[in-house]
Parts: structure tokens; C-alpha cells; sequence
């Protein structure tokens, strides 16, 4: 059986328990992060850990037991024999167990923290022949930036991408283009490399941070400047990344073809460039 963490214990995944007046459980009052492994290393927890203690932060939830969070991943990786190959790690911060009560609960109310490690194995025929996406009202709050448990907008646009046979769903405010449900968006618009720019509305993306920083080492051309629906539509490319996404080809919109239906040359030379970041090489 899995080993997991749960509030400083490694414990057998069956035997972990949570109360049901947990406030992530009944509120959806907590933050988490999704940490991507490969052969026992953590890619970028650095900037995971400082992402996950600024969601703390703005939610007000006591960050104790959090400190030594990388080492807990490192452990589990361990105990579960995934130290080769890939993994993802999944950590979760809630406000803790107490009556139910909309306003915070009293001082001293100890947190929930728990974490998890599982087996990945990235899906590379996708990666390399592309995949379909639609467009999506984004219903979410307006504190995207902090990365909430609180997942119903995301859900809700992800289930209509697979509903219509497709991979993610990018999402648009007020005819701007967001981001994806699950994932930052890129498109090549009228030959410019363009990102929407980061905002309460949009997650900061930790591999968003590292392709900015790869596409600048490149000498790409990279705008983030805001950008309509329609702008994203006559896209001769689009690609979305993510931790278990890395940089992944749209090749279909909404039942049209992206450019010319395969993945384009700058995402391409972006993916491999990403590549050699995430394995080393």
C-alpha cells in the first residue's frame, strides 16, 4: 500500500484520516501544489514552495508544518520506490478541523497538511503529434493567482473539453483570453510569440516561469500583452504547459484547425528546449 503524509506522519494511504469538518473538505479552504519528479529530483521546488507560502499567506492559513515540505517529498518518493522514473507530488495546506462556521475558525485551530506521491508517465506520442481544444467562459473567482482547492470553474471547463473530445479548454473574460483550465496558453499571433500577462485572473505558472526564462535565453520573441478570442482563433500556433503537461501542441480549436494542424516550428523548438531543462541534458 502507498505511504502518504499527514500532519508530520508517514502512514499507510488506506489509514489516513481526515475529519469531515475539515475546512478544505467542507469549504474548499486550502491551497495545493503539484511537484513533478524525475529520477528522485524535484524540478523547480523552489518555486513551488514560495508559490505554495504566498497561497498561505493570502488565504491567512497558518503555514506551520509546512517548512519542511521538500524533504517529506523526497521521503515519500523513497517509501513508495520512485526514485527512478518519474512521479508527481501532490501537497495539500487546509485551514484545519472545526465547526463550521464561514468566518475563521478560533486561534490555534491546527491546520491540515497532507501529501502524496504517485507514478507518471508523460504521454509523448501526444506530445508530439498535438492535441484538440475548445474555448470556455472563465467562471472562476477573481483570485486565480492563488491556487486554491477550490478547483468548480476548472472542472466544470475541463469536463466540457472532454465531453467534446477534446484535451483542455481555454478560458476567456470578458473576450480576453485567460488561460486554460489547467494550463498557461501561448499562441504565435500574426507571427509574435504572445502570453497573457500575469494578473489576480491567472495562476502564476511555475513552468510559465521557466519557458519565459528559456524563451529569453533563446532569443524567441515573447510578448505578454493581452489578447482577444479572436486574436486567438487566426493563431498559426498555440501550445499549453504546465507541470504534467510541459509544453503541449493544440493542433485543433473548437473543431478548426490551429495553423496548419501539426504542431509549429516554434513550439517545437520551445518543447525541446523545456525538455532539456526538465531531464538535465
Amino acid at each position: 500500500m502507498a505511504t502518504v503524509y499527514l500532519n508530520g506522519k508517514f502512514v499507510p494511504k488506506g489509514e489516513a484520516m481526515i475529519s469531515v469538518e475539515d475546512r478544505g473538505f467542507v469549504f474548499g479552504d486550502g491551497i495545493y501544489e503539484v511537484v513533478r519528479a524525475i529520477g528522485g529530483r524535484l524540478f523547480e521546488w523552489p518555486a513551488h514552495a514560495e508559490r505554495l507560502a504566498y497561497g498561505l499567506r493570502e488565504l491567512r492559513i497558518d503555514a506551520t508544518g509546512t517548512d519542511a515540505l521538500g524533504d517529506v517529498c523526497l521521503q515519500l518518493l523513497r517509501d513508495n520506490a520512485l526514485t527512478e522514473g518519474e512521479a508527481t507530488l501532490y501537497l495539500q495546506v487546509s485551514r484545519g478541523a472545526a465547526p463550521r462556521t464561514h468566518y475563521f475558525p478560533p486561534a490555534g485551530t491546527a491546520n491540515t497538511v497532507y501529501a502524496s506521491a504517485s507514478r507518471f508517465v508523460p504521454n509523448m506520442e501526444m506530445r508530439n503529434k498535438g492535441v484538440k481544444a475548445i474555448t470556455y467562459p472563465d467562471q472562476r473567482w477573481a483570485r486565480c493567482d492563488i491556487k486554491t482547492v477550490n478547483l468548480l470553474g476548472p472542472v466544470l471547463a475541463r469536463q466540457a473539453a472532454v465531453e467534446q473530445g477534446a484535451y483542455e479548454a481555454i478560458l476567456h473574460r470578458d473576450g480576453m483570453v485567460t488561460e486554460g483550465a489547467a494550463t498557461t496558453c501561448f499562441a504565435v499571433i500574426d507571427g509574435v510569440l504572445r502570453t497573457t500577462p500575469l494578473s489576480n485572473y491567472l495562476l502564476p505558472s511555475i513552468t510559465r516561469a521557466v519557458l519565459m526564462e528559456i524563451i529569453r535565453g533563446a532569443g524567441i520573441r515573447c510578448e505578454e500583452r493581452a489578447y482577444t478570442l479572436m486574436d486567438l482563433r487566426k493563431a498559426s500556433e498555440i501550445f499549453v504547459c504546465g507541470t504534467t503537461t510541459d509544453v503541449q501542441p493544440v493542433v485543433t480549436l473548437d473543431g478548426q484547425p490551429v495553423g496548419d494542424g501539426a504542431p509549429g516550428p516554434t513550439t517545437v523548438a520551445i518543447r525541446e528546449l523545456f525538455a532539456k531543462r526538465l531531464y538535465g541534458r
